[in-house]
């Protein structure tokens, strides 16, 4: 079996803030639309990867100012989506996608047992291993923990347009999108849209939140608020001020 990820590359898991003090822990599961050298561009023009097909437009920007407001650990993702989309378990068809949206992804198709197998030990594992050693430090601590994820999403599906501005997700826990649902006034704030637990999207919280008994939600902003500084500035601040007022309540 060869190798994906080539000495000197970047790790899969980057851990910003670690000893952060908030009772918030962030994750970003497609914070990048940087692809593995050995994968070259899947086949794939340039412009396709800066669509939201490789990477949640602007949720790292988002996710690393609200892990500053809050004094809260972040942990990014490094790599494409479509090289693995960490946010899927290795037996998901989504997991290495060989068509995303309408796009079909030449560098996914025909993949052999042996190069899913290398994507998952290189890039899902370390990124969900890196999550559990910061929340198995925090329970040794006796740190509370609270573990959010944060996303964004197209406007338009399949030429579909959405009008959900914001989406708070939850599957076997609603404790915390309850209460942050409430605290988005003047926005079109719906729970578990535009995407449901159906949908597959709730696998990290639901492999490292769920089963510790820990509150937790997954948040979806729609893109097109992300598109400069000012709107994901201003978005870090709105998420920031309601996740602290849940935290209180």
């Amino acid at each position: 079996m060869g190798t994906c990820l080539l000495e000197g590359e970047e790790a899969p898991a980057l851990v910003v803030n670690g000893g952060g003090r908030s009772s918030y822990v962030l994750a970003c599961e497609h914070a990048s639309n940087q692809l593995p050298t050995s994968l070259g561009t899947l086949g794939l023009p340039e412009a396709e990867l800066q669509r939201h097909i490789a990477w949640d437009i602007g949720a790292e920007k988002v996710a690393r100012l609200l892990s500053r407001l809050m004094d809260a650990p972040l942990v990014l993702q490094r790599y494409s989506r479509l090289a693995y989309d960490c946010n899927r378990p290795p037996d998901s068809a989504d997991a290495m996608p060989e068509i995303s949206e309408t796009t079909h992804i030449p560098g996914n198709r025909h993949l052999s047992p042996d190069d899913r197998l290398m994507r998952t030990r290189e890039i899902y594992r370390p990124f969900h291993a890196a999550i559990a050693d910061l929340l198995d430090r925090r329970a040794a601590e006796g740190t509370r923990s609270m573990v959010v994820t944060i996303h964004s999403f197209t406007p338009v599906y399949k030429g579909t347009p959405r009008a959900v501005e914001l989406g708070i997700l939850h599957d076997r826990d609603r404790g915390l999108a309850d209460g942050l649902i409430t605290s988005f006034p003047g926005v079109d704030a719906r729970l578990n849209e535009p995407y449901g637990p159906d949908d597959g999207v709730l696998h990290t919280l639901n492999l490292h939140a769920a089963p510790r008994g820990l509150r937790h939600a997954m948040i979806e902003i729609r893109n097109d608020f992300l598109l400069d500084e000012r709107g994901q500035a201003e978005w870090a601040e709105r998420l920031s001020a309601a996740l602290a007022h849940t935290a209180a309540h």
